[in-house]
């Protein structure tokens, strides 16, 4: 191994052991967390005052020189989060000879910072009013002396100053396997994502190594780690050799998983939330899908999963869960304005272990305004009628894991009167309350079907005329979701279908087959998933009844943030008489969009709509469609995307406003 030159002319001699040293006890984006370096409204910066000069301390101001470097500020803000003079500034020491000492034990840690930013040939100094400190000098008297110069008289002006000269790249990267068998790591570069010409920097081959690891680890070799690394400095070519000491480790699989503590949700409970069996192939990706499976359940709060360090005697790799409970109670209220909808408030109480055995009981109830649909409106407080007040009582129940099987039993009870559409088109109004009761089975925890058995009583009212019914049918579904996010997708498929038989023979006053179907797909163009092409298709159809006949609430309507965006709210439809909706008895509905984040929190995402619903049992596309096109923002936190659209209808109607916003908390799909 060669060794480094001296970081100084004439200074102590600092090995590319050094390096490896600080390169291995510093974590992954670590950096001391000092409210002093933030720079809130100024006053935690160097702008700050130091303490008043006293007989019986020695304050000091402490100031960075970096010449005309490029990144000087960036640079400073490094040097700062790594010295101890900077740190302890308020603290001021109480004699010279314990200010000379501080400096000292600056001079290595500023070393390991210029470092960790490339700059291997960058000369240090640290002076105090002058008489300056070097790389592997010793404080002397001098040092003391001066700083005693300010007892009492003001303060010590102490400097850093750096030339922080050229930074250092990467010249080869290079990985050496210990252990037997074909290499497992074919590109060093390409999987450590360094590449000749990048700069030196201490975080990057961190970064390098974690990739190392990552790629291994998703071969199924859960026991792979990065043994050693050896950097290597070239200080007349100004570059840096890099070799990865890895050890692969055997491929293996997962062995048994055992349940620790549950607190006081059943451990076969959360066994059936777990599809991982023994033999299958380790993967990082199946643990993180097992805690993502076991959070679905209400009643968790938290999932810990660890790994065996050693495999098992049939050469699998043990794991243990365990989890931790959420509050049982849950008491809720929101309030609401939507510009279609008018105000809501809402009120939710919900139980998430009830029976113990992480049963959900949840009880919620809405009052909203419902919008007039016959050209009148609410002027004033005598204006108000009953009518213009809507409602929505749900309770639902759901029982996980029967009998530690992967069935679960669903139960929804709701009670509904409300007043849907606008005043330009119409709408309808309704009332009924409806029951369903479903047994879903889980295959994975991306598969699922369900069936049951649902009854609804109601009755709606348009311009087609009133429909009393009752619905007594069958409905089946199935769920298919491979995204990687609720509310962020990047890459995946998520489907879901549904067909409902209403037959005469059950009870029901009008025999109708409902049928709906939704699919969405997203692909990253790039690996960081900055680049996204996102696609949605939705269908629907409703067959053995003529319109007039189908409840006003069960025929399909396009339009709205969720659907066709720039036109409003379940506004696209066949129109009836006096040109009021009248719904349809098939959907068709499709956008795409290109998700493109230009930053890490910002991002801009153009799309396209079109959709429309049609009278009869099946889309005719003879019909006129309705398009749409527009541009997001989407600001990226970390529970996911706030999205701004702004949409224009491409063939508005008469009436139709040139455009419609959208604000709300993830993706439109």
């Amino acid at each position: 191994m060669r060794v480094c030159r001296s970081l100084t002319r004439g200074a102590v001699t600092w090995s590319s052991l050094t390096l490896v040293a600080l390169l291995a006890t510093q974590p992954a984006g670590a950096q001391g967390f000092d409210l002093s370096s933030l720079d809130i409204f100024g006053l935690f910066t160097s702008r700050e005052q130091p303490p008043a000069p006293s007989a019986a301390a020695l304050p000091y101001a402490l100031s960075f020189d970096l010449g005309d470097a490029a990144d000087a500020k960036s640079l400073t803000g490094k040097l700062q989060d790594a010295s101890l003079l900077y740190r302890l500034r308020q603290d001021p020491p109480p004699d010279g000879e314990t200010l000379a000492r501080r400096v000292a034990a600056d001079i290595n840690p500023l070393i390991d910072a210029l470092w960790s930013q490339g700059y291997f040939n960058a000369e240090l100094a640290i002076a105090i009013d002058g008489v300056a400190l070097r790389p592997g000098e010793e404080p002397g008297a001098a040092l003391v002396r001066r700083a005693e110069a300010y007892r009492a008289r003001g303060v010590v002006p102490i400097t850093v100053r750096v030339a922080p000269g050229p930074v250092f790249a990467l010249r080869n990267v290079a990985v050496l396997e210990q252990g037997v068998g074909a290499p497992a790591i074919a590109d060093a570069q390409k999987v450590s994502r360094l590449k000749p010409g990048d700069p030196a920097l201490s975080a990057s081959l961190r970064a390098g190594r974690a990739a190392l690891v990552d790629h291994l680890r998703n071969q199924s070799r859960p026991l792979a780690k990065v043994v050693d690394l050896r950097p290597v400095v070239d200080h007349a070519t100004r570059s840096m050799d890099v070799t990865y000491v890895v050890e692969p480790g055997p491929i293996a699989g997962f062995g048994e998983v055992s349940i620790g503590d549950t607190d006081e949700i059943p451990a076969p409970v959360v066994r059936s939330f777990i599809y991982l069996e023994p033999g299958d192939p380790y993967s990082p990706k199946a643990i993180a899908d097992t805690r993502k499976s076991i959070a679905t359940l209400p009643a968790v709060g938290g999932v810990r999963i660890r790994e065996a360090t050693a495999l098992d005697a049939a050469g699998n790799l043990p794991i243990f869960v365990e989890v931790t409970e959420r509050p049982k109670r849950l008491l809720g209220f929101s309030a609401r304005y939507s510009t279609i909808d008018g105000p809501q408030v809402k009120t939710y109480w919900e139980h998430r272990n009830l029976f113990g055995g992480a049963e959900r009981l949840r009880l919620e109830a809405d009052v909203f305004f419902t919008p007039r649909i016959d050209g009148t409106k609410i002027k004033e407080v005598g204006d108000f009628e009953e009518t213009d007040l809507g409602g929505r009582f749900t309770v639902s129940f759901l029982k996980p894991a029967l009998g530690g099987s992967r069935f679960d039993w669903l139960l929804d009870a709701t009670g509904t009167r409300e007043r849907v559409g606008t005043t330009r088109y119409g709408g309808y109004t309704a009332r009924y309350a409806n029951l369903t009761s479903a047994i879903r089975r889980r295959f994975t925890d991306t598969f699922s079907v369900q069936a049951g058995i649902e009854v609804e009583r109601g009755q709606s009212s348009d311009v087609l005329g009133q429909v009393d019914y009752t619905l007594v049918g069958i409905p089946l579904a199935l769920r298919y979701d491979s995204t990687d996010s609720q509310l962020d997708p990047t890459r995946g498929i998520r489907t879901t279908a549904s067909v409902t038989p209403y037959p005469s023979f059950l009870g029901s006053s009008v025999g109708i087959f409902q049928a709906k179907a939704q699919a969405s797909a997203y692909y990253a163009l790039d690996e960081d998933a900055r680049y996204v092409l996102a696609g949605r298709i939705g269908l629907g159809s409703i067959s053995g009844a003529s319109l007039d006949e189908i409840p006003a609430t069960r025929r399909f309507y396009a339009g709205g943030g969720g659907s066709v965006r720039g036109y409003a709210y379940r506004t696209l439809s066949p129109l009836g008489p006096l040109n009021q909706l009248t719904g349809g008895r098939s959907l068709f509905e499709a956008s795409v969009e290109a998700r493109i984040k230009i930053t890490n929190t910002i991002g801009v995402v153009p799309f396209f709509d079109a959709g429309m619903a049609f009278d009869s049992a099946v889309p005719n596309f003879k019909q006129q469609m309705q398009y749409a096109a527009g541009l997001g923002l989407r600001y990226y936190t970390g529970i996911g995307p706030i999205r701004l659209d702004v949409a224009a209808p491409l063939n508005p109607r008469k009436g139709d406003k040139p455009v419609a916003v959208y604000i709300s908390i993830g993706q439109a799909f």
